[in-house]
């Protein structure tokens, strides 16, 4: 595992990661988005993996790359419309009952 690896295991507020890769953020977008945005940065890492036999500076270099497109989806978007958490993919659709899939009750008089 490399120095960069190592580095990024014991991070765990975003702003450390935008910190440790020297990039400016608007302050709002990273409060209201911030684990939108480190999720989006796993997601981005998984579907594509930084190469092991880089030089320092490409692997700082890629995982940057990775961190300011996922901070940058969330400056154009916003957490309900990329869904990067399983919660918002599973209600799409499902907030409305019909009329027709409403039981009547009848209540016994008084």
């Amino acid at each position: 595992m490399s120095t960069l690896s190592d580095r990024l295991q014991t991070l765990s507020a975003a702003d450390e990661f935008f910190e440790l890769f020297k990039i400016d953020v608007d302050p709002h977008v990273v409060h209201v988005n911030r684990l939108h945005i480190l999720k989006r940065f796993h997601d981005y890492l998984k579907r594509s993996p930084v190469q092991a036999d880089l030089s320092e500076a490409d692997e700082f270099a890629a995982y940057r790359e990775r961190l300011v497109q996922a901070y940058l989806d969330f400056t154009v978007s916003d957490a309900v419309t990329e869904k990067v958490f399983k919660v918002f993919r599973q209600a799409q659709g499902q907030g409305f009952v019909g009329l027709d899939q409403i039981e009547r009750i009848e209540r016994p008089a008084t």
